[in-house]
């Protein structure tokens, strides 16, 4: 037998974040993403993902959504204390927009 610790069921804990770990949630949802396939499950697979019961996602589901659940709460405090910076970046179609190219080793 071995002995493992769980949190009670009506505990809320308020975890301090850096950006550094911000921003590596947000890149461990983008691979998540891309494990799932969306391009092939289609758009609707991200909203039904948000009523689906815990117990009948599969382990991909909940990790991604869990990812999802913690950035949003993230981004809810920071915009709540005022603890961001807006900044604009171009996109594809912009006047001025320079496609990534893949690092070099």
């Amino acid at each position: 037998m071995i002995k493992v610790k769980e949190l009670n069921d009506d505990v809320i804990l308020d975890i301090k974040v850096n950006k550094s770990f911000y921003l590596m949630a947000k890149a461990a949802s983008v691979t998540l993403l891309q494990q799932i396939n969306i391009e092939e499950k289609g758009e609707d697979y991200i909203t039904n993902l948000t009523t689906k019961k815990y117990e009948d996602m599969d382990d991909m589901e909940r990790a991604f959504y869990t990812i999802i659940l913690m950035i949003a709460e993230i981004e809810r405090q920071a915009t709540e204390l005022k603890l961001y910076t807006e900044k604009e970046i171009l996109v594809p179609g912009d006047e001025g927009y320079v496609s990534p190219t893949p690092e070099k080793d």
